[in-house]
């Protein structure tokens, strides 16, 4: 999810309310303790230069339990964020406290913003010799017909 579109859906909810994929409730007196611009240069394995930039929000749960977000305030820190730190319609990536900091991609189901879990990979994957999963199953399909020796 971009900026553009979680600010679409906070302009007409009522509330502010994030779930883990398992279904697990963020409790509800999160705090949205950072929001900012987070930005990664590095090369892979393959030698390749790359460059992410991805706007933050970092999610945190406190003993304030009458703390409740609402989706105009927000808004408000979304809007003070594109003004002071130049922050375009980035991908959001959001931080959520797990065994240890969990970051996350953000969907929107018609009421929850969902975390969806981020998982690794290799982006060089033809130059390690890593095959896709496209010709592994096509190598599979191949090496297991009959006589092809797989059985």
């Amino acid at each position: 999810m971009k900026i553009e579109q979680i600010k679409k859906h906070l302009s007409t909810a009522e509330t502010v309310t994030f779930e883990l994929q398992n279904g697990t409730i963020v409790p509800e007196h999160f705090h949205v303790t950072e929001l900012g611009v987070v930005t990664k240069h590095f090369i892979d394995c393959g030698g390749i230069i790359r460059f992410e930039k991805v706007a933050n929000f970092q999610l945190w749960n406190a003993n304030d339990f009458e703390h409740r977000l609402k989706p105009t305030k927000l808004l408000d820190i979304i809007k003070l964020s594109e003004e002071k730190l130049g922050m375009e319609d980035l991908e959001i990536e959001v931080e959520y406290q797990a065994e240890t900091i969990g970051k996350y991609d953000l969907e929107f189901n018609g009421k929850n913003f969902i975390l969806i879990s981020k998982q690794t990979a290799c982006l060089a994957a033809d130059s390690c010799g890593i095959p896709s999963l496209e010709n592994s199953k096509e190598k599979m399909q191949q090496d297991c017909t009959p006589g092809g020796g797989c059985c």
